[in-house]
């Protein structure tokens, strides 16, 4: 069997925890922040368009497996009420920047996670694969924990254009890793987009449970990593023995 030349981690879940969040307080910050900027609505009719279009594109994503940013569903449930406006508007991504302050600041380093990643950059190069439909959040969260230097290549899936599990963003990652799906291990924590999405194009797939998914998950989507371990301390000193038994 080829040496393994690239590990690839997912991030949100995998390598971090999220503590002591709340979406209802992150949108009460949202509707405030874009009528800072000149978009005065009520806050009910506001979420009420809000939660129309991010239901429209979310279904567009999941489905299509094409990823769309905030900014569009926010740039048309404020053309429903009447504003002129765009994705592209400066405004709005001043309220996003808002609206993802309290997440970023709710990324918690999972136990090992730092010593992993050290060790697989001795060795190996390091990706990392993020669905996400706002990249700056992914490279913020990403410097907040002081990981971001041990990545060789972070693609997220708003700049990619494709989410997991379509086979484009994995492609795109071993691609910028210059490696093989043969020479590379996926790390993840999502039976449909991290397992199913490597083990399609043949990657090598190590399944860690988090605080999202279960063990008991994985089994009910009947997708089978070529290794499972309980979390990541397991997976550190498990390390060299999953590396050679690809």
């Amino acid at each position: 069997m080829p040496s393994t030349k690239a590990i690839v981690f997912d991030f949100i879940g995998t390598l971090t925890d999220v503590e002591d969040y709340s979406m209802d307080e992150s949108k009460m910050k949202l509707h405030k922040a874009l009528v800072k900027v000149g978009f005065n609505t009520e806050p009910e009719s506001f979420d009420a368009a809000y939660s129309h279009a991010h239901e429209k594109y979310r279904a567009i994503r999941y489905q299509e497996l094409t990823e769309v940013t905030n900014a569009v569903w926010i740039s048309e449930a404020l053309t429903s009420l009447g504003f002129k406006t765009s994705p592209e508007d400066a405004r709005i991504k001043t309220a996003l920047n808002v609206f993802f302050k309290d997440f970023i600041e709710s990324f918690r380093l999972r136990p090992y996670a730092h010593e992993l990643l050290q060790k697989a950059s001795e060795k190996h190069s390091v990706g990392l694969v993020s669905n996400f439909t706002y990249s700056p959040v992914i490279y913020a969260g990403l410097r907040r924990l002081r990981i971001n230097k041990f990545f060789n290549a972070v693609l997220v899936s708003e700049e990619v254009g494709w989410r997991k599990p379509h086979a484009k963003i994995f492609q795109e990652a071993l691609k910028r890793l210059n490696a093989t799906t043969q020479t590379t291990l996926y790390v993840g924590d999502s039976p449909l987009e991290d397992i199913k999405g490597a083990n399609a194009l043949g990657i090598k797939t190590v399944f860690v449970p988090s605080q999202f998914y279960t063990l008991e998950f994985l089994h009910e989507c009947k997708q089978k990593p070529d290794h499972i371990t309980k979390d990541l301390c397991e997976l550190y000193r498990r390390f060299e023995e999953i590396l050679e038994c690809r």
